[in-house]
């Protein structure tokens, strides 16, 4: 599985983001799919994730209510719509994908930076 990430960026906080995640070759075997995020000097931590065809999703607690993840499984692309951002949201985005029947792929991180 191939996974290419998109959407970071600069932007101030109380502003939007939406970063997607498309993923291409064995998509068939995709069990859940997820965005880390690693800011510096900090351990990469889950920010969310969605299990099977989407009926799933969990948050950290830091983002509940603010972003939403979300998948297209016609398009093999999973988004996380990123909202009232603030400055402690600052960090590389990973995008991750389970497999079946086992192992996970990882993207290449995408920056967000949120200034003050």
């Amino acid at each position: 599985v191939q996974l290419v990430e998109s959407g970071g960026g600069l932007v101030q906080a109380g502003g939007s983001l939406t970063l997607s995640c498309a993923a291409s070759g064995s998509t068939f075997s995709i069990n859940a799919m997820g965005w880390y995020r690693q800011a510096p000097g900090k351990q990469r931590e889950l920010v969310a994730r969605i299990i099977g065809a989407g009926s799933v999703t969990n948050y950290a607690d830091s983002v509940k209510g603010r972003f939403t993840i979300s998948r297209d499984n016609a398009k093999n692309t999973m988004y996380l719509q990123m909202n009232s951002l603030k400055p402690e949201d600052t960090a590389v985005y990973y995008c991750v994908v389970i497999v079946i029947p086992g192992g996970s792929y990882w993207g290449q991180g995408t920056q967000v930076t949120v200034s003050s």
